[in-house]
Parts: structure tokens; C-alpha cells; sequence
């Protein structure tokens, strides 16, 4: 494979990520794009950082071994903020785009000044996170914002669980969905009450709709997918001096879709999410390498 087909690589703990996939396909239609769901190690956000770092280089050298990256795309809020900054100087000639929970956006569209924010354990306690959020309030000043952080156990694992039945029932991802939400306090427009949520998690996206109806209609759900699908396009050319590509491949070529946990959940994932096919996904092989 030449340079002016290397494709995108994007990684997530699981199937959370095919929001982000779905949104990158939106803005660059002509690129390839290679996509690993990790789904046979997750949930990361309640795995230890040498774990998520171990298997974010794994997942690389993967990615690399099916031909060049123009780069990479950690679609994964824990694995963002956990490993990114050790892939970055472990390969420092391949550009890696990061998800993270959008603070900056969220405060900036808050009219009571409260601003929810749900996530992994392991992205809510992590440096890069801690380091985001006093930032992002720094910056906001004289404006104050106050941020409402949730920690969500066991929600990104629920929807995996949940991608071949409806999300849409009373099932346990409903209930932890409600749980999590009453925890945060009020939601509405009132002084000291919850207008915007951050979605800080890529698999939060696809239960937006139970979310949006437990939080009420006037509150703004806000997620990074479209963000980092503008930035991957802004950076991939000038980083990796490979063109955006122009050719008029076939859609199989196009796309390719690995998992290491069960084929027959992601090809449901794939199809009810980005309407592709089953033989777009493939099975890999589960196995994990020491942290680097």
C-alpha cells in the first residue's frame, strides 16, 4: 500500500467509539478507515492505567501492521487521557487526535453557570482531566462555571452488553442511565441548576435519547465526535503530508472493522449505527503487550 492510501486508524475500548468512526466518515467520505473495538478488555474506564496503556500500544501496532496511518484516532475518553501522551512519544512521527470531555464548548453555551459531566472513572480521575477542567476554568474567568462530575460504573459495559436489544426499554442501561442523573442533582433552567451535559464518553452518544428524555428537552447534550473529526481533518495533511485522499474505491475498500470480544456484537453495532453490512467486521485475536 502506498502512502496516498494509508488509512485512519481509530480505537476504542468497544463499540462506543463508532460514534466518533461516524462522524470522521461524515467529513472525510473518501478516506479508508480501519476501526478496532477493544470490546474483548473492556470497560477501560474501570481498568488500571498500565492495563489501558498496554493495550492502546497493542492496538497500534496492530493497526500499523495492516499498512501506513496517516493517524490515529483515539475514539476512547480513558484511553485519551491515560495513554495518550505515552503513544505520542512512542511513535512520535504518527499524529494521534484524542477525545476528550468538552468543558471549553459546554461553559461557553451554560446559562445558570452549571454544566453536567459524565465519564468514566478512569477519565474523571485522571491527571489529563484534572489538568482540562482547571484550565477550562482559568480561562473562563470572570465567568465562573461550576462543573457537576459523575462517575458512571458500569454504563459503557451496559451498552455494550445492550447492542443487539433496544436501548429504549426499561433495561439496565435505562436504569443506570436514570440512577447516574439523579445522583447530579436538578436539570433545567432554574438558578443552580443543570443546563448543558457533557457526554464524556464515546458510547454515551447512543443513549442520548434516554438521556435527553430523563434531563428534559431544554437541556443541551453535548459530545466531541464532530470536534474531532473537523481536527483530524485540519491536521492529517500538513502532519503526514499525505493528501486527503480522492479515489473512488468501493465502499468495502473503504472501510474495515476489527473487534477482539464478540463479531456478532459489533456487526449489530456496525449495522444498527453506520448501516454497514456483516462482512465489514472481522475478528481479531485477543492478546495483550507488557506497558511500554
Amino acid at each position: 500500500m502506498d502512502g496516498l492510501k494509508g488509512a485512519i486508524g481509530v480505537f476504542d475500548s468497544g463499540i462506543g467509539g463508532l460514534s466518533v468512526l461516524k462522524a470522521l466518515r461524515a467529513e472525510m467520505p473518501q478516506e479508508r478507515f480501519i476501526y478496532w473495538a477493544d470490546s474483548g478488555y473492556a470497560p477501560y474506564g474501570e481498568r488500571s492505567d498500565d492495563f489501558v496503556i498496554a493495550r492502546s500500544h497493542d492496538i497500534t501496532e496492530q493497526l500499523l501492521a495492516k499498512g501506513p496511518m496517516k493517524a490515529v484516532v483515539v475514539a476512547c475518553n480513558t484511553a485519551t487521557a491515560v495513554a495518550i501522551e505515552s503513544l505520542r512519544t512512542h511513535y512520535p512521527h504518527l499524529p494521534f487526535i484524542g477525545v476528550e470531555p468538552a468543558l471549553k464548548p459546554a461553559l461557553a453555551r451554560t446559562q445558570t453557570g452549571f454544566v453536567g459531566v459524565m465519564g468514566t472513572q478512569g477519565t474523571l480521575n485522571s491527571t489529563r482531566f484534572d489538568n482540562l477542567l482547571k484550565t477550562v476554568q482559568a480561562d473562563a474567568l470572570p465567568k465562573k462555571g461550576h462543573f457537576v462530575l459523575q462517575a458512571c460504573k458500569g454504563l459503557a459495559l451496559a451498552i455494550e452488553k445492550q447492542t443487539e436489544k433496544s436501548l429504549n426499554d426499561t433495561t439496565e442501561v435505562a436504569q443506570l442511565c436514570a440512577k447516574y442523573v439523579q445522583s447530579m442533582g436538578f436539570f433545567g433552567h432554574a438558578t443552580a441548576q443543570i443546563d448543558t451535559l457533557v457526554l464524556g464518553c464515546t458510547h454515551y452518544i447512543f443513549v442520548q435519547e434516554i438521556l435527553q428524555k430523563l434531563v428534559g428537552p431544554d437541556v443541551q447534550l453535548i459530545s466531541t465526535g464532530e470536534a474531532v473529526a473537523k481536527q483530524t481533518k485540519r491536521l492529517i495533511t500538513p502532519a503526514t503530508e499525505m493528501p486527503l485522499a480522492t479515489s473512488q474505491s468501493s465502499e468495502s475498500e473503504k472501510i474495515e472493522l476489527w473487534t477482539t470480544g464478540a463479531l456478532s456484537s459489533l456487526q449489530s453495532a456496525a449495522l444498527r449505527w453506520l448501516d454497514l453490512p456483516p462482512e465489514y467486521c472481522h475478528q481479531a485475536a485477543a492478546q495483550s503487550l507488557s506497558p511500554p
